[in-house]
C-alpha cells in the first residue's frame, strides 16, 4: 500500500487498504496499529469528514465541542452519531489517532520526544509518555528504541552513518 500512498496519496491508499483489509504501512516486526483501519468509516459525510480532519490535524484542539461544530451538529448529537458510526467515542478515536501519529513520528523522524508530543497533540512529553504506557505498555523512548532499525536510525542521524574510507 505504500506505493499507492506515494503515487496517489494517503487517502487513496487508506481507502484501498480498508477495502482489501490490508495494512497501510507496516514496518518489519511491528504489530499493526491503525485507528483508521480499526475504526469503522462513517457513512454520514459530516462524521467522515471529521474523522479525516482529526487524522490530518492531531495537534489541533479536538474537543467534542469543536469537532461537533465541524460536523454542524450539537455536541450531544455529534457524540451519539460518531459513536454509533465509528464504533468508539470521539475522545477514544482522537487518542488512538494521536498515538498512531506519535508512533509514526518516532519511527520516521529524528524529532525528540518533546517535539513529537507537541506535534501530535499531547502538549507535554509526560502526557505522551502516560498515553504510550497506558496503550502500548512502553514509554515513547523505549518504543523508538525497539522499533527503529540501525539503518533507519543512521539515515535520520547523519552523525551515526559509518565513515567511508578511501
Amino acid at each position: 500500500m505504500s506505493f499507492l500512498e506515494d503515487d496517489l496519496g494517503r487517502d487513496t491508499a487508506l481507502t484501498a487498504a480498508r477495502h482489501l483489509v490490508v495494512f497501510l504501512r507496516r514496518p518489519g516486526s511491528q504489530s499493526q496499529f491503525s485507528a483508521q483501519l480499526q475504526a469503522q468509516t462513517a457513512t454520514r459525510k459530516p462524521i467522515r469528514h471529521v474523522q479525516q480532519w482529526i487524522t490530518e490535524h492531531p495537534a489541533e484542539n479536538l474537543t467534542v465541542e469543536d469537532l461537533a461544530l465541524k460536523a454542524n451538529l450539537s455536541p450531544r448529537q455529534f457524540t451519539r452519531a460518531f459513536t454509533a458510526e465509528v464504533g468508539m467515542t470521539p475522545g477514544r478515536y482522537v487518542d488512538q489517532v494521536r498515538i498512531e501519529a506519535a508512533r509514526r513520528r518516532l519511527e520516521d523522524s529524528a524529532d525528540g520526544i518533546e517535539e513529537a508530543a507537541r506535534a501530535c497533540g499531547f502538549g507535554t512529553p509526560e502526557a505522551m509518555r502516560r498515553a504510550f504506557i497506558k496503550t502500548l505498555g512502553v514509554s515513547p523512548a523505549e518504543y523508538r528504541r525497539r522499533f527503529t532499525t540501525k539503518e533507519n536510525h543512521a539515515d535520520r542521524h547523519p552523525a551515526l552513518r559509518p565513515l567511508r574510507t578511501p
